[in-house]
């Protein structure tokens, strides 16, 4: 049993690596075609990114994998396979579930990584990405990692899931990470600057957050941020780059 455990414990920790790299490297190809200079003498910035980023991996893979081996060989968790098990409409019921309750789990502890103890040993490492990139969305220290590989697998224990929606929830979860960090926006105007942009976090909301730092302490939604006051509203792109340039002379 303890081997089977490590296999899967492995087996998910090189596919979340290779979701890092190719969702990661993806949108910085994007980026590169887009904004030819954005991440100009950042190379050694992308370097670190990756190392850390490879590193979450291996964290996030840990309990992924033993959660994906009870499901399949104990029936531990309340993921389920067949879609008729639920009502229907709990299909998409089930992913607003997920991501509002990772929602806030990402904004308590992210907001209690900017206490001056855990900023210093564990949250500067990803505030040393100045300007962040698209390699950046997993770029952490290890106590940082974890307090974010354990939200997911603790809620299929407690809140039921089709493995499809699932399988959504973990795109959705990956794919905002990256674009939140990139420094431009690859969303429509309408989604991030539109009413619809007021609710929902995107990378223009983000940079304010890696521009002032005490604020825009969300993931997916403004909610927690608007409820407690720490919205400061969208970054400016083009005065991030300079205080990088700056900051690199």
């Amino acid at each position: 049993m303890a081997l089977a455990i490590f296999l899967s414990a492995a087996a998910m920790t090189l596919i979340v690596g290779l979701r890092y790299l190719v969702t990661s490297g993806a949108f910085a190809f994007a980026t590169r075609l887009r904004h030819p200079a954005l991440y100009a003498g950042l190379d050694r910035q992308i370097r670190r990114e990756i190392g850390w980023s490879l590193a979450s991996a291996a964290i996030y893979g840990v309990p992924a994998g033993v959660v994906a081996w009870g499901w399949q060989n104990r029936g531990w968790t309340r993921i389920y396979t067949d879609a008729g098990d639920w009502p229907l409409w709990y299909l998409p019921v089930s992913v607003l579930l997920y991501l509002v309750a990772h929602d806030a789990w990402f904004y308590w502890t992210h907001r209690l990584m900017h206490r001056p103890a855990l900023f210093r040993v564990a949250h500067a490492v990803h505030h040393a990405s100045r300007p962040p990139t698209a390699w950046a969305a997993m770029s952490f220290h290890p106590v940082e990692a974890i307090t974010g590989a354990v939200v997911i697998p603790a809620l299929v224990f407690l809140v039921p899931i089709h493995v499809g929606a699932l399988g959504l929830v973990l795109a959705i979860m990956t794919v905002m990470g990256v674009t939140n960090h990139m420094g431009w926006e690859i969303f429509p105007r309408f989604l991030h600057s539109g009413p619809l942009g007021a609710w929902l976090i995107t990378a223009s909301h983000h940079q304010r957050h890696h521009q002032l730092y005490g604020c825009n302490y969300g993931l997916y939604f403004r909610f927690w941020d608007r409820l407690c006051s720490t919205d400061k509203g969208l970054g400016d792109f083009a005065h991030g780059a300079v205080a990088s340039s700056r900051s690199r002379r």
